[in-house]
């Protein structure tokens, strides 16, 4: 009687098992150095993101828990009174943590407050009288509610940061970033979903080759062109047929925004259509419906939660792009809800702004601070997208 085989450390045929191996499969090394190989790039892409977000919290902190202040008239602590004032005081009022305040000895100290001094006496007299001197603009009330700031004769929203008194309010970008989205995106998907829809299900085989590859070489073109044409042809056309004073508004940079999401859009929404069994639409043939009618009552529905991925990438991709609307939006930040009026989007701010910021002041965090909400806001709206597909996809599938 043969006694049962005990597996060597080499496999059946005397080959190297590698980790990973399993039964009734052969593993070889270049397998398994391609499977770390992924593994190691998926996990340096996840790294990098989260270095991202650490570098990008940490420029904010300061804003974040109140310690920056950008009033052009603060409370000044005289540096004869260094001694006087109880360390904590002084901490506070000089916005530092525990462990940064304690490395520095007497003389910095001494100076810090002999720069402030300075920095107040330079003041110009005519701003010593101006309640807005001494108003905190990042504060989180006058980064989002309005302020009756002086010269307007209501509480008003204003980004304004230049100038002797400068003011960060958010509401005008994320204004001007939702009307150029919307716009893009009532101008790209029925574009996009018509032609993949007729590309997948109704478009004969020669002119389906034709077609979806010249739709998907549109993403090769680079924004900047894209901005170049809407600057010198679509603002003139449209102002001279529709009549507006501004040749530059959010309208503009809605419709050249809404063609570089259309590729992205078509693309996964024509995958999402040609997903779909042919059983469906056959059956809806052989029952006398026409390809159209099968194609709009049948195809669709069953693709409705790829359909939607694609709207919610499109979304993502209108919300994030920077050159189109920085040339074309007039990047007037103010807040309208017209789309004649010109506009200014977060990403065209961050863009514009940023190598004018001085690092590490009140200015150059608030613009960390679009980022980041800009990536909550994609971020919210992908987790929102991602939920009700995941509950079409339920319901079409049968299950509560």
């Amino acid at each position: 009687m043969n006694s049962p085989e005990v597996p060597s450390a080499h496999g059946a045929s005397g080959t190297a098992s590698w980790p990973g191996h399993r039964r009734g499969h052969r593993a070889r090394w270049p397998e398994w150095l391609a499977e770390k190989a992924i593994f190691a790039v998926s996990l340096s892409t996840l790294g990098l993101l989260l270095l991202i977000l650490v570098f990008t919290a940490r420029e904010m902190i300061p804003l974040l828990l109140g310690r920056t202040n950008s009033a052009l008239i603060q409370e000044v602590i005289p540096a004869a009174d260094l001694d006087r004032v109880p360390r904590e005081t002084l901490r506070r009022h000089l916005g530092m943590g525990r462990a940064e305040f304690e490395s520095m000895d007497r003389a910095t100290l001494e100076a810090i407050l002999k720069t402030r001094e300075e920095a107040l006496e330079e003041v110009p007299p005519s701003f010593r009288t101006d309640p807005d001197a001494r108003v905190n603009t990042v504060s989180w009330r006058h980064l989002f509610l309005p302020h009756a700031w002086t010269g307007h004769d209501r509480p008003a929203y204003v980004w304004q940061p230049v100038g002797t008194i400068h003011k960060y309010n958010l509401v005008p970008l994320f204004v001007g970033s939702l009307k150029v989205t919307l716009v893009g995106l009532l101008m790209a998907v029925p574009l996009s979903l018509g032609a993949a829809l007729f590309v997948s299900q109704l478009a004969p085989p020669w002119l389906r080759e034709w077609i979806k590859p010249a739709i998907e070489l549109l993403a090769g073109i680079p924004s900047v062109v894209l901005g170049v044409i809407a600057l010198l042809v679509l603002a003139e056309a449209l102002r001279r047929w529709l009549g507006y004073a501004s040749p530059l508004n959010a309208l503009v940079a809605g419709i050249a925004l809404g063609w570089t999401a259309v590729p992205l859009i078509f693309s996964v929404a024509e995958d999402a259509f040609t997903a779909v069994p042919r059983s469906y639409s056959q059956a809806a043939l052989a029952l006398g419906a026409s390809r159209w009618q099968a194609a709009w009552q049948i195809v669709l529905p069953a693709a409705l939660p790829g359909v939607l991925a694609a709207v919610v990438l499109g979304f993502g991709r209108c919300m994030g792009e920077t050159m189109v609307v920085l040339m074309v939006s007039g990047n007037a930040s103010q807040l309208s809800w017209s789309l004649l009026d010109s506009t200014r989007s977060i990403t065209a701010t961050i863009a514009a702004e940023m190598a004018e910021a001085v690092s590490g002041g009140p200015h150059y965090q608030v613009l960390f601070l679009l980022g980041t909400l800009l990536f909550a806001v994609t971020f919210v709206t992908n987790l929102a997208g991602d939920w009700i597909i995941q509950r079409l996809k339920s319901r079409l599938g049968g299950t509560p």
